[in-house]
């Protein structure tokens, strides 16, 4: 079964980017994420969307 919520490791990796650039872009809100405790979380869904056709901003 494929993980949907990845750590920050994890989709840095996924998307071929590094974790500070990853924390920028949830910073700026390019990448949605939920920080539960001190732990950042991000959807596996919303990478793919990512992957597939640019950032959400892109699309509107």
């Amino acid at each position: 079964m494929a993980k949907e919520i990845m750590n920050p490791k994890e989709a840095a990796e996924y998307l071929g980017i590094s974790k500070p650039t990853l924390y920028k872009l949830i910073k700026n809100g390019e990448i949605p994420a939920k920080r539960i405790g001190k732990q950042w979380r991000i959807a596996k869904a919303v990478l793919d969307e990512i992957v597939k056709g640019g950032s959400q901003d892109e699309a509107r």
